[in-house]
């Protein structure tokens, strides 16, 4: 038996309640990173949309604003916000850290989707449809294709059980995945599960803030570049509120599971 049994329900419960008692903050630290992520996507509108690639690059630069974003949110999370200077103003030795513990996590996901993509190539939607000549070429494509999405799939949810150890990095405490697995015992299925909701909810979100905000701004404006942009900023700071839910899941999670308070010694595993 685990030394703590975490609570699905209360955990997203208080995910959620502690982003919406405290918006004020949340629009005070994600400003910088909100910018800086919409200046990369007007860059990356610049790129040729003639595949899926240009989209993985842009979220490969969007990174980094992110990582600014959920260092400074999960301290807030552990330490109170008075321990927090404004994301954006400096990269430090505890951001690189965070990058590099999230490429651990992440980064093979991240790799098996770019192969996805490269392996699947353009395909013509007409192609797909009830009835149509099955086009050799694409079933080539989609029997190649098939083994990496489902070891993309699984690597997700391995992705979600461990992350919650980027919290630690966030406190500067010396955290690995494979910590981070030793410590979820017990307790996988409920932290995959919270963070797949979560995560699921916050991609619902920015899908209706796009269509929303761009029915409306076209209705207003046409189809021209400013409505474009004002949907972009609309559903960037959505993904970011979605974010910040996540984040305060991963550091709720490492606070309970490892009984962390600053200054104490963590649990250890027995």
């Amino acid at each position: 038996m685990p030394v703590v049994k975490l609570s699905f329900g209360g955990l997203v419960a208080q995910s959620f309640g502690f982003v919406f008692a405290n918006l004020g903050l949340f629009f005070h630290l994600v400003t910088i990173p909100w910018i800086a992520s919409l200046a990369i996507r007007l860059l990356g509108s610049t790129m040729p949309r003639d595949s899926l690639m240009p989209m993985l690059i842009e979220k490969a630069v969007d990174i980094v604003p992110t990582v600014m974003f959920m260092v400074a949110w999960q301290r807030v999370v552990l330490l109170g916000p008075n321990r927090v200077r404004l994301p954006g103003l400096g990269w430090s030795p505890r951001e690189t850290a965070y990058l590099l513990h999230l490429i651990k996590i992440g980064g093979f996901t991240f790799v098996l989707l770019a192969a996805f993509v490269l392996t699947l190539g353009n395909i013509d939607p007409e192609t797909l449809a009830a009835g149509a000549a099955l086009d050799p070429e694409v079933a080539r494509k989609q029997a190649l294709a098939a083994p990496i999405g489902a070891g993309f799939t699984v690597s997700i949810i391995l992705a979600l059980r461990v992350s919650y150890g980027l919290a630690a990095t966030a406190v500067d405490e010396p955290f690995s995945p494979r910590l981070s697995w030793a410590h979820s015992r017990g307790n996988a299925w409920t932290i995959i599960g919270v963070l797949f909701l979560i995560f699921l909810t916050g991609a619902l979100a920015t899908t209706m803030a796009t269509l929303v905000v761009l029915g409306l701004t076209r209705g207003v404006l046409g189809a021209a570049d400013s409505a474009a942009i004002i949907t972009w900023t609309a559903a960037i700071l959505v993904s970011y509120g979605g974010t910040a839910v996540a984040a305060t899941a991963q550091a709720l999670i490492f606070r309970d599971l490892l009984g962390w308070r600053e200054g104490a010694p963590m649990r250890t595993l027995s």
